[in-house]
């Protein structure tokens, strides 16, 4: 049987190790962490969202980047302080826009594509994660906002889903507490939510029971490959152990371009630092003033979701302010006042603030396929979307890993690699 490590214990790592174990693979996963899901899956937005599969490399993100650099609350904040991975980082975004238009496209249809593998991977291992499949609605304050969700839902269906218009009464009969005057909205149907910290941790039991031995504690301190064989040192409690394994996937997060550098490869990704809050809906009135359709504002770039009877999440912003994981509260506070707007009824007295940081290529694709080295591979950089495209990109890097170490084995969907535009 062959042996591949996996680096990281996130949603990409654990939905890797599960995808590559069905296959047939003994599997190693490395986690830094006691717990799996213990950072940028812990506490995200929750949407698993194909509706929210337009990429970011557009000029209006570098011009409101530039027009909100002085504001501390601003929904995308950059720290002006060049270094060399920053502005190598903008240079490549920069050069990736001209693939707008076909990364948007195909990152809707990889998102159709991974939400049922989720689903089905939930039913067959009885994991409760609060699923609610009641739809996203987008909503819009003025004719521009809503005129360019337009012309991205026209976008959105070349890669294969539906959304649909709505005025702001059908807003309302969508979502009648939301409060506030609105333009007009876009409704997805099909898009859903889930708690991403209860869906990892309680596919991370499955992968267990599947034989993957799960390593937690460990600091990775280095990774190499010979081409055919791959060696992982990693301690834990201050103790380095070697160990070797027929290939590598590296699901590290913001830490897979350290190890891909050590790899003999360039993985560009930047921290993206995004916020939440997770408001405790300890009375009547707050549960029943808090929405139970998840939403996306795209004017804040704040999404929600509804999490059980008892919680309502808040979460967005962008910050590009390398590897800082402050919880800043003046990047918390617009999250309480924009629930104190739209969901008066809604009590904020008892929130829980979180910070993490998303792992981001430039062109806002995944880095998902083989490495320079045939037995190293990468499921990572997922940006905003690790939740919402993570079944998909686990069970294409199976496919791969399958083709390259065990080539004898039948491909299927994943022979090709996505995120090199």
């Amino acid at each position: 049987m062959k042996t591949i490590a996996v680096i990281g214990g996130g949603i990409t790592g654990v939905t890797t190790a599960y995808a590559l174990a069905r296959r047939g693979f003994s599997v190693t996963l490395f986690e830094r962490h006691r717990y799996a899901a213990m950072e940028t899956s812990f506490a995200n937005g929750g949407q698993l969202s194909a509706s929210n599969a337009e990429v970011w490399t557009h000029w209006s993100t570098l011009a409101k980047g530039i027009k909100w650099m002085l504001r501390n609350d601003a929904p995308l904040l950059v720290n002006p302080r060049p270094s060399w991975h920053k502005l190598s980082w903008f240079g490549e975004f920069i050069a990736s826009i001209p693939h707008y238009r076909a990364n948007t496209i195909e990152t809707a249809r990889l998102a159709i594509a991974a939400r049922q593998h989720l689903f089905d991977w939930a039913q067959a291992e009885g994991i409760d994660f609060d699923l609610k499949r009641r739809g996203i609605l987008h909503i819009y304050r003025d004719k521009a906002g809503f005129d360019h969700a337009g012309r991205v839902s026209a976008l959105l269906a070349e890669g294969g889903l539906e959304r649909r218009a709505v005025t702001p009464d059908e807003m309302r009969a969508i979502e009648p507490t939301l409060a506030g005057r609105y333009y007009g909205g876009y409704y997805t149907e099909s898009d859903a939510t889930g708690d991403i910290h209860k869906f990892t941790t309680g596919l991370a039991a499955s992968i267990d029971r599947l034989g993957v031995e799960t390593l937690y504690n460990q600091d990775v301190r280095s990774v190499s490959t010979t081409g055919r064989r791959a060696t992982v040192i990693s301690a834990q409690d201050g103790l380095p152990a070697s160990r070797e394994f027929d290939g590598l996937v590296v699901c590290a997060g913001v830490g897979s371009r350290a190890f891909a550098r050590q790899l003999g490869d360039r993985v560009n990704i930047y921290p993206v630092k995004g916020y939440s809050i997770t408001v405790n809906l300890n009375d009547a009135s707050s549960q029943a003033g808090a929405p139970t359709v998840s939403l996306l504002d795209d004017e804040t770039k704040l999404v929600t979701s509804r999490l059980g009877a008892d919680r309502f999440r808040v979460a967005g912003t962008a910050e590009f302010n390398g590897v800082n994981r402050d919880i800043r509260a003046d990047r918390i506070r617009p999250l309480i006042d924009w629930v104190h707007q739209c969901f008066p009824g809604v009590s904020t007295r008892s929130v829980v603030p979180w910070a993490g940081l998303r792992p981001m290529m430039p062109n806002m694709m995944p880095r998902v396929g083989r490495g320079h080295a045939a037995n190293v591979f990468y499921n990572t950089g997922h940006g905003h979307l690790g939740w919402t495209l993570s079944a998909v990109t686990a069970e294409m890097i199976g496919d791969v890993v399958r083709q390259s170490v065990a080539p004898e084995a039948r491909v299927t969907m994943g022979d090709l690699a996505v995120g090199r535009r």
